[in-house]
This record gives structure tokens, sequence and C-alpha cells, in this order.
């Protein structure tokens, strides 16, 4: 006799059960789990004759083994309860969340970690000193490979090999177009290695394999291909002068730029960097953020497989204080480009100006509105509000944090941003259903939390989320604020992590003074139907990026950066090419010029 009701399988000898709670359990007698946790004993119910008696012991089992587990998952039972993991136990947000991570063993990347050393001159050598860091699989916390760590000596030695390649090297006197094809290689290469890349890059910094297999790496490619177009179409002018005088413009390569590089988006922005300045002619020096370094490591060894010629693109893994001060302070660095925080950002502009007055480009952090009116389309506003902070686990500068609604629609879309906070699915970033995975380390993991707990003692209603998720690595439940006022901290300081404040709002004319009032300026987003409201916002918004009706819409081809504190210049387009290039004029005297 075999019978079944919803999730429920009994038999008369046996039964199967599958429990879709907060642990997102899979329980089966019959086979053998991988966790010890998750072992099944014998049990009096595999001999069970009546089904209906079979029914409610394995309900009574059931109950006391979910709540064993969870208590693993969350700390205590109570949290369970609290949060509603059953619904006669009150309404709540925790059954909501997958807690996969904190009962299933992590998947094991199919990739080799081979490059770990620096790249000075065009080899992989050891630091000066010997010396290594760990590199950090943010699901466990468990040491993925041991990097090269290097310090001032190792940054003499990368500008030495970059002044030797700009003055003497081939790359600045290559035609144009031949530097191009290195760059294409170098895409092609890319494109072959993308599924090795997206697992390191997963592996190394947490983010969905999804995410940076289908979307960051063939941005990557695309950046490239891109910058590859650029490099025999850069040239000067031809100008007019007062008198009989031939007047030019050369575009000139800068020299040896230093660029270092940010951990929540390894890869992409190393694209960034390097993309232009390559293509202008000129060499590199770039430091790789400690947490993530392992991705430009093996990209740059691709690009020398493309023809890249040695001393021309440099990379150093090391730490802030140590090889991004002296990379800042050198006096052979022509040009510096700096993605990161604000506070980093002054350090280095005055590293800068302290030592040779080197120009500074600065992509720094950011506190985004998102202004939803009130004729919007309520369910796409609330899906994109999601995705513009939540994306990369809220580990973006760009990300929508402040969600101002209008009155109107309020109610409707704390609803339903709350719910679909409690739909999103986190766990194991290599699933392929993953939507979140961990932060990046226990560092921003302990700064989420206090900003959390922050929101919470200010008064603002905690929504969804507001926790750890799980005991290993480094999960945080999506958190969704309401009432938040304009001098919270949660609405005022990046907090770089999945938390959502949704503030309210009367009219145009208050939100634009709001969202205008941060220091930062470097994006925002406005959902309405109405054009006029469309023109009106983003004239009036103070940032870098404005998206109407959608979000974090990234191409090649679009210039990105900031207003205020969220620094100056310009990454990607045209524009960031402007980054690379000295303008020199040249004047020459005319001998019976037949016009002028």
């Amino acid at each position: 006799m075999t019978s079944s009701t919803g999730n429920w399988m009994y038999t008369n000898k046996s039964f199967v059960l599958v429990v879709r709670a907060s642990c997102s359990l899979q329980m089966n007698p019959e086979t053998e789990l991988g966790s010890n946790a998750l072992r099944r004993k014998p049990s009096y119910l595999q001999f069970t004759e009546d089904p209906a008696i079979g029914a409610f012991l394995l309900a009574v089992m059931t109950m006391r083994r979910i709540v064993s587990l969870t208590s693993r998952c969350s700390s205590s039972a109570y949290r369970l309860c609290r949060f509603g993991g059953f619904p006669s136990w009150g309404r709540g947000i925790g059954s909501r969340f997958s807690t996969s991570a904190a009962v299933e063993e992590p998947i094991s990347p199919s990739v080799n970690i081979e490059n770990t050393q620096l790249l000075i001159d065009g080899a992989f050598v050891d630091a000066a000193s010997g010396k290594t860091f760990s590199t950090i699989d943010p699901r466990t916390g468990e040491i993925i490979a041991h990097v090269a760590e290097g310090n001032q000596e190792d940054v003499n030695r990368a500008v030495l090999a970059a002044r030797r390649a700009f003055d003497n090297g081939p790359w600045p006197k290559m035609i144009p177009y031949e530097r191009s094809c290195v760059l294409l290689r170098f895409a092609d290469l890319l494109e072959k290695h993308r599924p090795e890349l997206a697992s390191i890059e997963t592996w190394d910094s947490g983010k969905p394999y999804k995410q940076a297999a289908d979307i960051e790496i063939p941005m990557v490619i695309r950046l490239m291909r891109y910058y590859a177009g650029w490099a025999d179409k850069i040239h000067g002018l031809t100008v007019p002068s007062d008198g009989q005088y031939h007047a030019q413009t050369l575009h000139e390569p800068i020299g040896v730029a230093g660029q270092i590089i940010p951990w929540n988006f390894p890869l992409l922005i190393f694209a960034w960097k390097i993309g232009p300045a390559l293509a202008c002619g000129n060499t590199v020096v770039l430091k790789t953020a400690e947490q993530t370094p392992l991705s430009a490591l093996y990209a740059a060894r691709l690009l020398h497989e493309a023809g890249l010629p040695p001393g021309v693109l440099n990379v150093i893994s090391g730490f802030g204080p140590t090889v991004g001060a002296a990379l800042c302070s050198h006096m052979d660095i022509d040009k510096l480009a700096f993605t990161g925080s604000t506070e980093t950002g002054k350090n280095v502009l005055g590293l800068a100006a302290k030592s040779n007055l080197k120009p500074v480009t600065l992509e720094l952090g950011g506190k985004s509105p998102f202004i939803i009116c009130g004729d919007a389309d309520i369910d796409k506003a609330v899906e994109v509000a999601h995705l513009a902070v939540f994306f990369n686990q809220g580990q973006c500068c760009c990300a929508g944090s402040r969600t101002f609604v209008h009155e109107s629609v309020y109610d409707e879309f704390v609803e339903k941003a709350k719910a679909r906070a409690m739909k999103r699915v986190i766990g194991d970033p290599f699933r392929q259903d993953v939507e979140q995975g961990p932060q990046i380390d226990s560092k921003q993991f302990e700064k989420i939390m206090t900003y959390i707990r922050s929101g919470i003692e200010s008064g603002a209603k905690l929504e969804s989320g507001g926790e750890q998720l799980g005991s290993k690595g480094f999960y945080v439940q999506p958190t969704v604020f309401s009432d938040v006022q304009d001098d919270m901290l949660i609405a005022k300081d990046e907090i770089f992590g999945p938390v959502q404040s949704i503030l309210k709002y009367k009219d145009l004319n208050e939100v634009i003074e709001r969202a205008n009032k941060s220091h930062y300026g470097l994006a925002a987003g406005v959902f309405t139907q109405s054009i006029d409201t469309a023109n009106t916002l983003t004239r009036a918004l103070r940032v870098g990026s404005v998206w109407v009706n959608c979000y974090a819409v990234f191409d090649a081809a679009i210039p990105f950066g900031g207003y205020k504190m969220s620094g100056h210049g310009r990454e990607r387009g045209i524009y960031s090419l402007r980054n690379y290039l000295q303008v020199k004029a040249v004047v020459q005297p005319l001998k019976d010029p037949a016009w002028l």
C-alpha cells in the first residue's frame, strides 16, 4: 500500500520524505546522504504497517528533525519559530530563504589555481621577500591558495620593467593596428577560457557562477574588442591659427600607468583599466585586491599568450599600505587609476599629489537613489529595484540602495519588495539556481551586520532579513527596511551589502532635494511612465549615470563615473581614452602657403 499527500509520501514498510522549509532539506532514509547530520538512524517508522499511524509518527519525527537541523542552520531553534518556519508559528520570513549553504557541502570548482606569483617583465616570479598571503573562499572561510605578497621592492621592479617597456620597448612604437590585433587575440582567449575564468571569479569572490559566466566574462570580452577597435583610431587634429603657421595636436600615450582594482568585480574592472591604457600605447603596473587576486593573474597570463611584449603589463598582488602606497607615491608612475572606497580614494589622491603630481582617475563609492514615481508600473519597479540593490550581494558601488517611493504607492511597493526579497535564493554560488552568494569576507560581513543593527536601533522597520544565514561562510539574508529617514546611517552611508532602505516622498521637488543631499553622486534610477517627469529628474539629479525604467545597464561605449565624492574622470567609452593620453600642440611656420 502506498499513499501520498503533498510533499509527504509513505509506504507500508518504509517512507520517503521531502521537506522544503527554511533549511531546504531533503531526507531519504533509504539512502545515505553525505553529511553525518543528515544520516538517518534506524527507526520504528520503517516497520509501521498502518499508513495513518505512519503518517502521524512521520509528522512528529519530521518536526523534531527540522527543529534540530535548523538549530544548526540558524544558531537556535528559536529563530525558526520567530521567523515563521512553520505557518502555525506565526507570520515571518525565515522559511522563505534557502539556507542550503549551511547544510550542504560546497561544490568543488573544476579549475586548478596555477598563477599565484607576481607578474613582472613578462614572467611569473616570487615576491622579493618570499612572503605569501592566503586568499579565502567566502563560502567557507577556508584557504583557496597562497599568493605572493608584494612590497615596495616588487613595485620598484615592476615600475622599472614598465618604464623600460615604454621608453625602449616595441609597444608604444608598434603600428596601432598590430596593438589592436594583440587585444583581439586576447579577447578570443578569454572566450575560450570563459569557464575557468568564471570558476576562479566565483571561487575567489563568492558571486554566482551564472553571473560571472553569462554576464561579466562576456562583458570583459566585449570591452577588450571595443578597445581593440580604438587602438588604430586615436589621432590629433589640425588646428587653424591666426597667421602663417601650421598647428596640429598630437595625442600621445601618457607613459607608465599605475592601476588599483577592487574586489567586487575583479576581472571586469581589470578590463576597464587595462583596455584603454593598452589601446593608447601605455604600459601598466596593476595592483589586485588582496581579497581577489586570482582572476587578474590568470587573465594576464592569457594576454601574454596573445603576444603582449614583456613589461607592458605587470601585476602585483599585496596590500594597500605596502603595494598600494608604493604605487601611488612612485616618482616614475605617470598616471594613476583607482576604483574603491571614497576614503581610500582620498589617500590615493594625497599620495599622488605629494609625489610627482601625477593625474588620478577615481571611481569611488555611492549611495544611489532609486526613485519610483506614483505612475510607475509597480511590479516592474519592484523587480528592477530589487536587482539594483541586491545584485552581486549588494556589493556594487552604484547599488540603488536608497529606494524613494511616492506616498501613493508606498505601502504596495513595500509589501511587494518584501515578498521579492523573501523569494531570493541564497546558497553556494556554484549552484545554478542561486541568486546570492556570500559576502566577500568576515570584515565586510561584520560591517553589514553593524549597519543592520543600526537601522533597527534608529527606528526603521525591519521588513525582512536582518540576520546571518547559516553558520558557515559569510551569508547575509536579503534585508529590507521601511520607514527609513534621511538622517539614519542606513540612508546615508554606503553599506555595500544586501540591504534595501525604502523611503517615502510626496512630490518631485522634495525627492530631488533629498536625493541630491548626499556626499555621493555616482548613479540614480528613475521609474515613471511620464517623459516629462523623466526629463525633469535626469537633469536635476547630480550624478554621473541615470537609468530610466532600468538599472545598471553597462555597455563598453557608455561612460561611467561620478560627481562629488564618487570620484572624477570616466571609465569606458571614448571618454576613458582621455585618461591615458597627453595632448601636445605642435606649431611650425609656413612659407608662402597657398591657403590658410
